[in-house]
């Protein structure tokens, strides 16, 4: 029922702290400002071996969600950016570990878990973002594989990926299924198109994909369908969750040591009543989003059922993430007119704040994942 850190828990925390003040802090507004990759960061990670952090230690992981949600914790708290290098690996690579062949993952796991490898994970599509089932790109069997034919948006890290899972419809025993595709970078007709311009995350590029009569192989095709893909989804959001926790710590902690540095009507601006309850109230609300999300990490460790996890992920997620805009907001007004200035780092906590809202499943969405484990799904209309 409950989360307790273990000792290599600790000392996973009390490295990935280190690391991220010594040597993650210092990049963090660069990234932002100039919107371009960190590759050092990523060699950084490679270097630490923190690629198969939550995945089984015949793969080099801990095997722990735990601990992964620690690790993004420690680092989104000082640069979201370089939180989400790991995010954008561990998604393909958990969904290749839990629903891909032998064969896949003994061509595709050795690379990703090592970082000589990158993967990318695509369902969003112009027309359908939250409703997965509503996508429109389709595979067509044809001799030897599939041709896939569709359009993808807000793909994250696609234009450095050596493949991308791609969400299609496809005919299964005669009805329409819906399953990933490993297509591959290179691959005829498939192109990445231009980085989007974001407010937040703008370290990691998001772009859209083009598939224009894209052949694959048979053995590219994941198996586990549509179920897989939402697996997918339900077991990494601790992990945004756990984002959420990170900036809103991260904005706590700039908010606190200015404050503490300034100072009106003859006294330190810390020493305000009013002040001080902002932040005890950030604090608070903080300190029970990570309960939540390490809650809902230990729930995965723990292999517990869909139905069972499903809506504590989707709190966690929603809890969390909401969190983390109400933390940064207030951040920006302790700031008062420095935290609308570039100067200042805070903002980027604001904009960063406002992209985990949204991403991974809309925080509408989570809302409706837990109306329907209280009250059943709403019938739809025919």
């Amino acid at each position: 029922m409950y989360y307790s850190l273990t000792d290599d828990q600790r000392q996973i925390q009390d490295l990935l702290r280190r690391v991220a003040r010594e040597k993650v802090a210092k990049r963090a507004d660069d990234i932002d400002r100039t919107a371009e990759y960190p590759h050092d960061m990523y060699a950084l990670l490679k270097e630490l071996g923190l690629f198969t952090l939550p995945f089984p230690v015949e793969y080099g992981g801990t095997g722990s969600m735990l601990s992964a949600c620690i690790a993004i914790e420690e680092l989104a708290r000082v640069c979201y950016n370089t939180a989400y290098l790991l995010l954008v690996q561990w998604v393909p690579f958990g969904a290749i570990l839990h629903g891909g062949s032998e064969e896949q993952k003994e061509w595709l796991l050795p690379g990703l878990a090592s970082g000589e490898m990158r993967g990318a994970f695509s369902t969003t599509e112009a027309q359908s973002g939250s409703d997965v089932s509503g996508i429109r790109t389709r595979a067509v069997k044809v001799p030897g594989g599939y041709k896939i034919n569709g359009a993808k948006i807000w793909c994250t890290n696609s234009d450095l990926a050596d493949f991308v899972l791609v969400a299609a419809k496809y005919e299964q025993d005669g009805k329409d299924g819906i399953s990933l595709f490993i297509v591959e970078k290179g691959t005829a007709g498939f192109t990445v198109g231009k980085k989007e311009e974001k407010i937040g995350a703008r370290g990691v590029p998001s772009c859209p994909l083009f598939l224009d009569d894209v052949f694959v192989p048979e053995k590219n095709l994941v198996g586990g369908g549509f179920r897989a893909v939402m697996e997918a989804f339900n077991s990494s959001r601790p992990l945004i969750g756990a984002r959420g926790v990170g900036l809103a710590q991260g904005a706590i902690d700039h908010a606190t040591a200015f404050v503490q540095d300034r100072k009106a009507f003859g006294q330190q601006v810390s020493d305000f009543q009013g002040i001080r309850w902002m932040l005890a109230d950030m604090a608070i609300q903080t300190e029970a989003a990570r309960n939540l999300v390490y809650r809902a990490a230990s729930l995965v460790d723990q292999s517990a059922p869909a139905v069972e996890l499903a809506p504590i992920a989707a709190m966690a997620k929603c809890f969390a993430t909401d969190t983390a805009m109400r933390v940064a907001t207030d951040a920006v007004q302790l700031f008062g007119a420095a935290g609308v200035s570039a100067e200042y780092p805070i903002n980027r906590y604001f904009r960063d704040a406002k992209v985990l809202q949204i991403i991974e499943g809309t925080n509408q969405i989570q809302r409706n994942i837990v109306a329907n484990s209280l009250l059943g799904r709403v019938a739809r209309a025919r």
